[in-house]
């Protein structure tokens, strides 16, 4: 499977319903014939502050707003049919039903977050290519690229109330049944590129069980034993818009969200949206690692932005990556790999010692004498003990080791073995022997 970068980055039977805005901005009130009213969740993502969108390294370095769109910053309102026509105009296999809730999910696009889409019009330059790609690679229909829209708003960092993450919004437990790896150190629901195919597979799984893309999408939103139980609690329909009263709040929004986002996505002009302005950024290319390695070492003798190695790295969530405990891939600008093979041993063992500060060995200290004097006779015993149960150990140098690989084969520090040694700095020779305890 081909997994690469590219350049970068209804009608609802509810019988007369009429829908109102709640006072919460998170919720949207609907009210039916009989004057009973039900909470819709606006779905987390559509609650984002632009601001905090436009902070990210990637929108601050790549996009600007375009002050050559001479739209005015308004919304046109339109009559009911031409929405209809509008949806129904658009080229998917999909179904893009309309009605008042649809609507009122749209007015919220193309009204106070219009701003927020004309970021997500911009980053779609970057991330489209990648689901587009993944969505391709099983079969799927390509308008599902719109559901991180409503997902994530299209930002890699996000994370919800819930503990989703990732363009995506992978569960932990989701994420790992699709072979994303989630641990201390590495977070693979943030890799764009890997969360994209983990996403496809479980949306071509979901599509299996289902049968229906509706039904599916909301499965993705709140799992498929929920989307289970709401239609044996309909009497077996298996018809989104036939279950819809038994499902929970934010899933009862969520196919309308869907629904408008492929609308926004399509006819922002149309409502006056200005897409932001983007310039691609320069080609990256990837190496393998095999050892720990510190991004903050890879900039800094790279000569590489540490924020832009962390946008390209989204996945390793404390800046470390683990290669000693499988090879790893950092994706680096292209022009900087060369430099990184040039440099790789510097890299390795620059500020090693303050950037990896977890011991491997450590001595216990069990002296318990309330005196010093006390403390200092026991520390001498306890000294004398341990000369005479420890075995001094030494090893010959190979060619290319470097004190850390010699400390770590050994399970010792680079601070005992100069000890040892009376070795000051890192300068060691290959053929002769070093003690190691």
């Amino acid at each position: 499977m081909k997994k690469k970068l590219l350049t970068v980055i209804a009608a609802i039977v509810l019988g007369g319903n009429c829908v109102t805005q709640a006072q919460n901005e998170e919720e949207i009130t609907v009210t039916d014939s009989d004057g009973k009213e039900e909470i819709i969740d606006v779905p987390e993502a559509m609650n984002y502050e632009v601001d905090s969108l436009l902070n990210l390294y990637y929108s601050k370095t790549y996009l600007q707003p375009d002050n050559d769109c001479n739209l005015r910053d308004e919304n046109v309102s339109y009559p009911k049919d031409v929405y209809i026509e509008r949806l129904g105009r658009l080229p998917n296999v999909m179904e893009m039903p309309y009605n008042d809730i649809v609507q009122k999910f749209i007015d919220r696009y193309t009204g106070r977050l219009r701003h927020s889409v004309s970021y997500m019009l911009g980053a779609s330059n970057f991330y489209t290519p990648i689901f587009e790609e993944a969505l391709e690679a099983y079969g799927l229909p390509l308008e599902l690229k719109y559901l991180p829209v409503i997902e994530s708003a299209l930002n890699p960092q996000a994370t919800s109330r819930v503990g989703a993450a990732g363009l995506w919004q992978f569960m932990v437990a989701t994420g790992k049944q699709y072979g994303l790896e989630v641990n201390s150190l590495v977070d693979e629901r943030r890799d764009p590129i890997k969360s994209s195919y983990a996403a496809a597979q479980y949306l071509r799984d979901l599509y299996k069980i289902f049968g229906d893309w509706s039904l599916v999408i909301a499965a993705y939103n709140c799992g498929p034993e929920n989307i289970n139980k709401a239609i044996h609690r309909a009497g077996g329909e298996a018809d989104y818009w036939k279950i819809y009263p038994y499902l929970p709040r934010e899933t009862r929004g969520y196919v309308p969200a869907f629904i408008a986002a492929n609308y926004v996505m399509n006819y922002y002009c149309e409502h006056n949206i200005c897409p932001m302005r983007t310039e691609l950024p320069a080609k990256t290319d990837t190496i393998i690692v095999s050892k720990d390695v510190h991004l903050q070492q890879i900039a800094e003798v790279c000569g590489i932005n540490i924020d832009e190695l962390r946008t390209l790295n989204p996945q390793y969530r404390r800046d470390i990556v683990n290669g000693s405990n499988k090879p790893s891939i950092i994706r680096m600008p292209a022009t900087a790999t060369n430099t990184f093979i040039a440099n790789e041993d510097s890299i390795y063992k620059y500020k090693a010692e303050t950037l990896f500060t977890r011991r491997s060995l450590v001595e216990v200290d069990n002296n318990t004498g309330s005196s010093v004097s006390s403390k200092s006779s026991t520390k001498k015993k306890s000294s004398a003990r341990k000369r005479r149960r420890t075995r001094v150990k030494r090893v010959t140098i190979r060619q290319g080791d470097t004190l850390s690989e010699i400390a770590e084969r050994n399970h010792t520090t680079v601070r005992k073995l100069r000890q040892l040694n009376g070795i000051k700095g890192n300068n060691i020779r290959a053929g002769k022997k070093i003690r190691v305890r």
